[in-house]
Parts: structure tokens; C-alpha cells; sequence
């Protein structure tokens, strides 16, 4: 699919988030925290966990991160970074703790200083990641910069890669580039963690 129509798509599927109501979207966030916590089999005691700080209309809370922490005992959150030429660098990663987030480039909120290199990623055995949308074989759809397109190949290969997406962003099809990475499974209110086929 050419660049132009991934664009229209995320436009489209970001006009849709900005139109959820705030209860909705707050409603949503509660199920997903439950989710994690009623779960035994999406974090295990012991773990390491890479999950995202939600940034605007994102699925997600910091109620899901202090579930995921006390469930795993260890957190990992993204900080991304680019070139001087503004080229995204594979993501580094920091250590999260509950009131220690500040806020970096973009406005995002990330774990202080120190942090650790970007093949701290193969530690995790689940890794959260954001989505726009993903479809039943895996295909996610980002913001479209590539940070975690750049990063996700030092993933441990049995890693559970799980987009965190709403309901109505499972999709049966998107269209795939060769260098996305498929998600293992999606994590959405309704439906919990939904095994993905794999393209």
C-alpha cells in the first residue's frame, strides 16, 4: 500500500479516537487495567514487561502500569530519540516507577535517567505496544515514524508482542510493509488478550 493511503488510513483512525467520548475512553482504560490483573497468563511474577506511558487518545492508563508492575515486578518504559538529521533511533529504555516520569522531547512522559540501551528489550518476555490499529494476522499500524519498527527485531523471538488497541481497531486486514513486525497477540477492553495467526 503506498505511503499516501497508510497516511489517510491513521488520519481516519485518529479522528475516530478524538470522537470517543471521555467516559468511554475512561471506561475502556478500567477494563484494560482489569484485564492485565485478572490474567495469569499475560505477565507472570518475575518477569520483565516493556509497556508505553499512553500519550493523548492511546489506549491505556498509569492505572495499567502499576498493574503490570506489581503483577511482574519489572517495567520497562520507551524513550525515543532520533539523529540529528531527525532519523528515529531504535528505542532506549528506563526502568519505571511510579511518580519518577518526566517529561521529554515531544511531550512525552518517560523514566528518568539512567537508561538502559535498546537491547534491553530482549529481557522482556511481553512487550506492550502501541497500535493505531492491528489486524488478525498481526499487522500493526503506527504513528508512522518507526521506532518500535527500528527496535522490535532485538526482541527475544519467543517475546509476546501485543497491541494495545480499542475494540472497534482489530481489523481483518491492514496493509503490510516487509519491514513491520507482527504482533503475537492484541490486548482490547471486550475481548482481552486475542491470539493473532501470524501473516
Amino acid at each position: 500500500m503506498a505511503t499516501a493511503s497508510k497516511a489517510a488510513l491513521r488520519d481516519q483512525l485518529l479522528a475516530a479516537r478524538r470522537r470517543v467520548a471521555d467516559d468511554v475512553r475512561a471506561a475502556e482504560a478500567r477494563h484494560l487495567c482489569e484485564r492485565l490483573e485478572a490474567s495469569e497468563s499475560i505477565v507472570t511474577s518475575g518477569s520483565t514487561v516493556c509497556a508505553y506511558v499512553p500519550v493523548g487518545t492511546e489506549p491505556g492508563s498509569a492505572a495499567m502500569l502499576d498493574a503490570l508492575l506489581r503483577r511482574s515486578g519489572r517495567v520497562l518504559l520507551p524513550v525515543a530519540r532520533t539523529t540529528a538529521d531527525d532519523t528515529p533511533m531504535p528505542l532506549s529504555w528506563g526502568e519505571y516507577r511510579p511518580g519518577t516520569l518526566t517529561t521529554g522531547r515531544w511531550g512525552l512522559l518517560e523514566p528518568p535517567q539512567p537508561w538502559l540501551p535498546p537491547s534491553a528489550l530482549a529481557e522482556a518476555a511481553v512487550v506492550l505496544v502501541p497500535a493505531l490499529a492491528v489486524d488478525r494476522r498481526g499487522v500493526r499500524l503506527g504513528r508512522g515514524r518507526g521506532f518500535y519498527d527500528r527496535s522490535l527485531g532485538g526482541r527475544d523471538p519467543q517475546a509476546r508482542l501485543i497491541a494495545v488497541v480499542r475494540d472497534a481497531e482489530l481489523l481483518d486486514e491492514l496493509p503490510a510493509d516487509p519491514h513491520d513486525v507482527p504482533m503475537t497477540h492484541a490486548l482490547t477492553p471486550r475481548q482481552g488478550l486475542v491470539e493473532l495467526v501470524g501473516r
